[in-house]
């Protein structure tokens, strides 16, 4: 075991004998063994100059941002040519000699040290300009944070997420239809977060790939000891093997015999000439650098036969084709249904039920037709919505055919107002993703929400649908049950009555006491009269309520819902005529929206910009660069912890239990 390994296995030991002591009560190893080890890892920090993510020995605390500030990167980066070919490789390299290496399949990230420390961390974005990163780069799990070398370092490398962390996150995600669908989008929405906490929690890894400048070093203008280089500082660099035209279709076969264990996600090879005056003298397309080139492993194609196709309306109107056919084995999974796009692609491919058709996984991801072996071409279009029965239309745009649902009315366009309905402001159903309820409305399972209650009707499709199983339809009615107690301001968001958020549904059943009856039969006038209220807000909840089908949908949920009454503060609304800020992460409640819940049921108000009438801005991080923060201090705003914030205002108002 070599010394880094040595030293990653020590951060291992020393974060779980600290979880256990500190998160679950418990104690794996004594103190003194804790500072046995903790004392040998210092010591090889020390003789190495290297210091891991992760190390007990540098504390790195969590931060949150409002958003991602944009950079434009000092050169653009540019993607590679591609070939399928291994002789092509051959013919590229002709008599040079290059690095054969995994092509990840992550994202890419620049990064630049400083005197020996992590300075920054930028994501690929468009190639000219990423996202600053810096803060959740320093959670990845093998990034060295210090680094022997103390001149300004660059390099490039992929951000990835093994398969079995990938699998392992997944398996928490009771929703399957929310589980993500890759390695490679788990990671990008993991390095992206905006709270690096979480980003810390999906076990992301780094692995270069391109030293882009190290100043003042020579490399003997070989990019193998720039590699070399890159690991005396501490970095796992991609696994690479030198090669000339002679070996590297071995090479290559190698690596093909290697792709089934191998623990990463990777979408091919990467071959670059290891001379660099003389690569960097190729120069570049406008699209590619002319010193490397991509290849792509060829796809992996099967026979079957086609069993039917599924025709879904979706929430744009458009009338989606399925493929369903006998299931194959595919790059190492059993597949049995591929998306045809549009009627183009219908017509294109002659299909017919029961023709034989062979089907591949573009990417060694997305199941595609690659061809159809019979053309029979006796397909029907359908004529007739399968959501609404209503007539459809074929509809040519720049040659392409779809197959679209015209009927404004159609209940498969109703994807957003159900999707508000469950979100966790409103009824608060877990299990219900944008692709569940896409689902269900395309097969005609909801009209209306009350519907939403009664999917017990259709539990044997739903058990069957890919993905779904009978863990998850329990799950799904566990949470619709305890959906029927809500509150009435819950209930009438939920509703998506136009310009009526969360805070204003609160603000009018407070003023009319929960009671229903009054809220409906209300003039604008009087709503308008309500603080925070005001005339277009009052117009539009009016001009709801006179509508007779929302009626109507608010009497069937009624018998679907018990409505409970919330508790006012002890002493009235103790917190009316204030405003609140609210920012960063929190630690007692369960979230922002919760807190702000809190506020407003004791008369608050909470607002997303600090003004010179906030009463105080809440945050955590008082300390932090954030505008919310700068604005605050500009404007003698002031900046409390959650904790200082609940003792103030909340114990004040008889809230003793934040939780």
């Amino acid at each position: 075991m070599d010394e880094k390994e040595r030293m990653q296995e020590l951060i291992s030991l020393l974060q779980a004998a600290s979880k256990a002591y500190y998160a679950e009560d418990r104690e794996i190893m004594s103190n003194y063994e804790y500072d046995r080890l903790y004392d040998e890892l210092s010591l090889l920090e020390e003789r190495t100059g290297t210091v891991l993510a992760g190390s007990p020995t540098e504390t790195v605390g969590y931060a949150a941002v409002d958003e991602l500030p944009k950079e434009r990167h000092e050169r653009p980066m540019l993607s590679l040519g591609k070939t399928k070919s291994r002789q092509e490789l051959a013919a590229w390299l002709g008599d040079q000699e290059g690095l054969l290496s995994w092509k990840l399949d992550g994202l890419t990230i620049v990064l630049t040290y400083r005197e020996g420390r992590l300075f920054k961390a930028v994501t690929r974005g468009n190639g000219e300009v990423g996202e600053v990163i810096t803060n959740n780069a320093r959670t990845f799990l093998n990034l060295p944070l210090r680094i022997p070398f103390q001149g300004e370092l660059i390099l490039r490398g992929e951000a990835v997420i093994n398969y079995e962390d990938f699998k392992r996150i997944n398996e928490k995600i009771a929703d399957v239809d929310a589980r993500y669908k890759n390695p490679r989008n788990l990671c990008s929405g993991s390095v992206r977060q905006l709270n690096s906490q979480i980003t810390a929690e999906r076990s992301v890894r780094f692995f270069a790939f391109f030293l882009v400048q190290a100043q003042d070093m020579s490399f003997d203008n070989s990019r193998e000891k720039q590699f070399l280089f890159l690991k005396e500082q501490g970095f796992d660099v991609v696994e690479y093997k030198r090669v000339s035209a002679q070996n590297v279709e071995e090479a290559v076969a190698g690596f093909e015999a290697a792709i089934g264990d191998f623990p990463v996600p990777s979408d091919g090879l990467v071959l670059m000439l290891d001379d660099i005056a003389y690569g960097d003298s190729l120069g570049a397309t406008a699209k590619f650098p002319r010193n490397a080139i991509a290849f792509k492993w060829a796809d992996e194609v099967a026979d079957t036969t086609l069993l039917q196709v599924e025709w879904s309306a979706s929430r744009t109107g458009l009338i989606n084709p399925v493929a369903v056919f006998e299931p194959v084995e595919l790059e190492g999974t059993t597949v049995s249904r591929a998306s045809i796009h549009n009627v183009s692609i219908v017509k294109g491919l002659k299909l017919g039920i029961g023709d034989r058709i062979t089907v591949y996984k573009a990417n060694m991801i997305i199941p595609q037709i690659a061809e159809n072996l019979t053309k029979s071409g006796t397909l029907p279009i359908p004529d007739v919505c399968p959501v609404c029965g209503q007539p459809t239309q074929i509809r040519r745009e720049n040659d392409t055919e779809t197959l679209v649902c015209p009927n404004p009315d159609c209940d498969a366009k109703k994807l957003k107002s159900f999707s508000l309905f469950v979100s966790r402001d409103a009824m608060n159903i877990d299990g219900l993703s944008e692709m569940t309820l896409e689902k269900f409305l395309g097969r005609g399972f909801l009209h209306t929400y009350a519907d939403l209650f009664h999917l017990d009707r259709y539990r044997d499709e739903i058990v069957e649908m890919e993905g779904f199983g009978e863990k998850s339809y329990q799950n799904l009615q566990n949470s619709l049950e305890r959906a029927r107690h809500t509150t009435l301001a819950r209930l009438l968001y939920s509703l998506g009555i136009p310009n009526i958020g969360a805070s204003n549904a609160r603000m009018i059943c407070r003023a009319y006491q929960n009671d229903l009856d009054k809220m409906l039969s209300a003039p604008a006038e009087e709503l308008s009269a309500i603080d925070g209220v005001g005339p277009v807000i009052a117009g539009t909840f009016h001009e709801f309520w006179e509508k007779e089908k929302n009626r109507e949908a608010l009497a069937l949920l009624l018998d679907e819902v018990t409505v409970e009454t919330e508790k006012p503060g002890m002493d009235g609304q103790p917190l009316a005529g204030l405003s609140f800020v609210v920012t960063g992460s929190l630690e007692h409640f369960e979230n922002r929206n919760v807190l702000k819940e809190r506020i407003e049921s004791l008369g608050g108000k909470v607002t997303g910009s600090v003004t010179g009438k906030t009463t105080c801005l809440i945050n955590n991080d008082s300390t932090s660069g954030s505008t919310k923060n700068k604005k605050a201090k500009e404007l003698g705003v002031e900046i409390l912890t959650e904790g200082q914030f609940m003792e103030r205002y909340l114990e004040a108002g008889g809230e003793k239990n934040a939780d």
